[in-house]
Parts: structure tokens; sequence; C-alpha cells
């Protein structure tokens, strides 16, 4: 008992040793950081909002210079061979106008539950045909979108490698390469991997990205244990895991990709109280998020939530969130 009480011992000090060596690290001063967000057509339009007057609305209120949009396959090419860009095409030109950088998500698993947003047409298909018709549809989006200046990077899939979330088919890790590697070969733009912040290891995903994007999650509804969980995490928690991936992958960049800042419940948000949304989310997480977020080693923020901001303005008679945003965007 002595001995492996000892050896016990031993184990938890390397392990405390180990933790402090690798999660040491720069913290960006302030003024240096950057904010962007991602936005969702869908998002907006299933709060019941006018989708084209949010995303105007986040360039004017907030500032907003970076953002992350989607090719959502389902409503660029609802029938095959018809394609319909004048949605995205529009949301391009704004972010053009609003000298705005974007990032754009192309694939079948992007931003937005289910996660996975396949047209009706191709979920029928074997797989073969499917990642066909898949790899066909990158290419068409590129093809399009390829001249546009302020598009800054390409996203190849969104958390590929976090297997149980979202109404998705099994990755299949060499499809998933096939993808990247089309993306490479259309354009020089460089590649966006993202990866769960708190539930993957991360490897798999910064070897394949020349952009590393995590998201950083801290207040959240369990399924699983029916219960809302705090992460019981600190910045170094992601300074550890970025000196890690180090040992095995060299992204040229680092960033968060989806920093939360609407609630996560047990259901969608608008079917929940005011209260239960603020159980994971509110004005005062918000500010413990954002400096939660700096102490990190990050220096590049894409927030989630601006459609939620606008709903609670619009629809709830809330504008606290929006308020609390436009301090981060205009400091």
């Amino acid at each position: 008992m002595f001995k492996f009480l000892k050896r016990f011992i031993f184990f938890v000090i390397f392990c405390y040793l180990v933790f402090f060596i690798f999660s040491r690290g720069p913290v960006y001063e302030k003024k240096d950081l950057r904010y962007g967000v991602t936005f969702s057509l869908k998002q907006a339009r299933d709060l019941g909002l006018d989708w084209r007057k949010v995303y105007q609305d986040m360039f004017t209120d907030l500032g907003v210079k970076k953002v992350r949009l989607v090719a959502y396959w389902d409503e660029l090419e609802p029938e095959s061979g018809r394609y319909e860009w004048s949605d995205l095409d529009w949301q391009l030109d704004q972010a053009a106008q609003n000298k705005a950088e974007v990032i754009l998500t192309v694939g079948g698993r992007v931003p937005r539950w289910p996660e996975c947003h396949f047209p009706s047409w191709v979920k029928n298909e074997s797989a073969a045909k499917q990642q066909e018709n898949t790899l066909f549809y990158i290419e068409k989006v590129l093809a399009r979108y390829k001249d546009r200046e302020e598009i800054v990077a390409w996203q190849v899939e969104n958390e590929p490698f976090l297997k149980y979330f979202g109404e998705c088919p099994p990755l299949d890790v060499n499809f998933l390469d096939k993808e990247i590697a089309l993306v490479k070969r259309l354009d020089h733009r460089p590649v966006v991997i993202t990866d769960s912040g708190e539930l993957s290891l991360w490897v798999p995903a910064a070897k394949r990205a020349d952009i590393f994007g995590t998201t950083m999650y801290r207040d959240t509804y369990s399924k699983q244990f029916k219960r809302y969980i705090h992460y019981p995490i600190t910045p170094n928690f992601f300074k550890f895991k970025k000196n890690i991936t180090r040992l095995f992958a060299s992204p040229q960049k680092w960033v968060v990709i989806e920093m939360q800042a609407e609630p996560w419940g047990a259901k969608a948000y608008q079917y929940i109280s005011r209260e239960e949304r603020a159980q994971t989310m509110n004005p005062e997480k918000f500010r413990d998020m954002v400096a939660f977020a700096h102490e990190a080693g990050f220096g590049e923020f894409y927030l989630w939530g601006v459609e939620w901001w606008y709903w609670e303005r619009d629809k709830q008679d809330n504008g606290r969130m929006l308020e609390e945003a436009k301090k981060i965007f205009n400091p």
C-alpha cells in the first residue's frame, strides 16, 4: 500500500508538472484582439427574423469586419443541377461593401443544427454517389466564388472529428482528405479545419489545417446527464491543448472559430424561458466568456450567437446582449 501511495503521488506530481509546463504561453494584448461572427441565414429565418436586415445591421450596429458564412448545399442546390446563388451572392456583396473578411464554409457538415445540411435529393443515394456529388458541389462553389477578394479562407466541413454530435453520417477520413485536396487544388487560400474545444483531441484536425479553429463553450445542457453543466476548466486548459497539439501539427494560425455567446438549453432557446436561457448565457456570462477567451492565448474569435442578440432585442424586447456585444466590437 505504501509503495502504491508513493507511485500515485509521483504520478500526480508528474501530471501537474506536465500540465504546468504545457499550459504556459503568451497572452495577446487586448488592443490586438480581433472579433468576428458566424452568421447563418437559416438560424435567422428559424427565429422569425428578416435575415437580410439582421445581416446588414450587424455591420452597421456592430461594425463587424470578420464573418464566417456558410454555403448551405441544400439551399444552393435544392434540386440536382438547379442552383440558387442569389442569397449567398448577396451576403458576399454586403461583406465586400462593408470591407469585411469572409471565411466561407463548404461541405455537408456545416454550422447550425442538425449539423449536416444535405439536399433531400442526395439522402437516398449510396455513400459513394453522395461523396461524388459533394465534391461536385464544392467545385461549383469554388468556381463561382474563388475570385471574390473578400473571401480570405475556405472552411472544409465543420468539426468533422466530433462523432457524437449532430444528425450526420459517420466520418470518412479518406473522403475528408479528398475534399481538402480538392479545395487546395482549386484555390491558393488557406483551409480552415475546426474541432471541439472541450470534447476532441485536436491533433487529427490540426494536422490537416492551414488555420485551426476551436470551439469554446463553458455552459451547456447535457442530454446524457439531463442537466445543465459548467465545464470545470480554466483558460490554461486551452493553452495546454494547443501546446500538446503543436508537437504533432503546425497550422499557420489558431483561432476560436465558435465562441459561445448564446444559450444552450434542453431545447432550442426560442422555446425556453428567459430564466432558463440565462442559465447558460446572459450579459454577465458573456463578459466572463470574453475575459476567459482572452486568457486562453488566442487572438481571433468568431462569436456564436449574433442572430440571438437580434432576436432578444426584436422579439423579446431585451437589447442587453446586443448592447454588450457593441462593447466588444466598439471598445
